[in-house]
C-alpha cells in the first residue's frame, strides 16, 4: 500500500478546520495535505500539526478570487503582480510548515483566448516561480484538471503537463498526478502511470473514485489493481487522498482496508 495523506480540505469537514489534522491522526494517516490554508495563521496551523504529529505534504498557492471563478492566474496576462505576491505568499507558508511540495494552479483561459497563445507566458511564470521556490527547498507541482470539474482550466492533459515541465527545465518542478482528473480526461491510467512514474517527473499522486469523486472504491476505476501497480512501479512519494467522503470521513475509510 502506497503511502497516504489525507486532503484536509475535503475530508473531516465534519470538523473545524484546525481540528482535522488531529482527526486524521486518529485515523491512521501518516501525513496531510490541504487546498488553501490562507485564512488561519502559519503558527496555528503549524501547532495542529504538531500535536497531531503529521507532516504537511502539499498545499496550493492562492488562486486568485475563487468565488469570481478563478482557479490560478500563472496563464492570466493581466496578473503578474498578483501572481508573484501569491507565489511568495505561500512559499512564506511552506517554510513556516516546512512543506515541502507547492501546487501552482495555471488558471483558465479567458473568454475567447487560445490556449497556445498563454503557453509561453505560463512558461515564464512556472519558470520565476521555480525559481523562488527552489531558494527554499520547495517543489513547484502542476496539475492537469478535467474541464468538466474546471471549465476552461489551461491543463487538462498528462503529456501536456509534462511537455511544460520540459519546457521549464527546472529540477524542482514536477506533475502533480491525480488519477481521478486523469481518468475523466483520458482513461488509460494504468498505462499512464507506467509510462510516467518511472521517469521521476511525477512528484505527487491523488485519487478519489470516478465519476463522483467520492471514496477510492467502486466506480470506474479499481484501486485494488491500481495501488498495488504503483507500489510495483517504485514510486515511494505520498498518495494524497482527495475525494469527498459519501456520508463521513472515517465510516468511509473502509476502502484502505479492502
Amino acid at each position: 500500500m502506497p503511502r497516504l495523506a489525507a486532503n484536509l480540505s475535503l475530508l473531516y469537514t465534519e470538523h473545524p478546520f484546525l481540528d482535522r489534522p488531529g482527526a486524521a491522526a486518529r485515523d491512521g494517516f501518516a501525513a496531510v495535505e490541504w487546498q488553501f490554508p490562507y485564512e488561519h495563521g502559519a503558527a496555528a496551523l503549524r501547532a495542529r500539526l504538531d500535536a497531531a504529529g503529521l507532516p504537511l505534504v502539499l498545499m496550493n498557492a492562492p488562486a486568485g478570487d475563487w468565488a469570481r471563478g478563478e482557479r490560478g492566474m500563472a496563464c492570466l496576462e493581466d496578473r503578474q503582480d498578483e501572481f508573484r505576491r501569491s507565489v511568495d505568499e505561500a512559499l512564506a507558508y511552506a517554510q513556516a510548515l516546512r512543506c515541502p511540495r507547492l501546487h501552482v494552479m495555471a488558471g483558465c483561459v479567458p473568454s475567447g483566448g487560445e490556449r497556445a497563445a498563454l503557453q509561453g507566458l505560463y512558461v515564464e511564470r512556472l519558470a520565476w516561480a521555480a525559481a523562488q521556490a527552489a531558494s527554499v527547498g520547495v517543489t513547484v507541482l502542476i496539475e492537469p484538471i478535467n474541464g468538466r470539474d474546471m471549465p476552461g482550466y489551461f491543463l487538462n492533459r498528462q503529456d501536456h503537463a509534462h511537455e511544460i515541465v520540459q519546457l521549464v527545465g527546472a529540477p524542482n518542478l514536477q506533475v502533480l498526478m491525480d488519477l481521478y482528473h486523469c481518468q475523466v480526461v483520458e482513461g488509460d491510467v494504468a498505462m499512464k502511470l507506467r509510462q510516467y512514474l518511472p521517469s521521476g517527473g511525477v512528484g505527487h499522486l491523488q485519487i478519489a473514485g470516478v465519476p463522483e469523486r467520492q471514496e477510492p472504491g467502486g466506480g470506474e476505476l479499481n484501486y485494488r489493481y491500481l495501488l498495488p501497480l504503483i507500489d510495483a512501479l517504485g514510486y515511494d512519494g505520498w498518495v494524497g487522498c482527495e475525494y469527498r467522503p459519501r456520508a463521513g470521513t472515517t465510516q468511509g475509510l473502509g476502502w484502505r482496508d479492502a
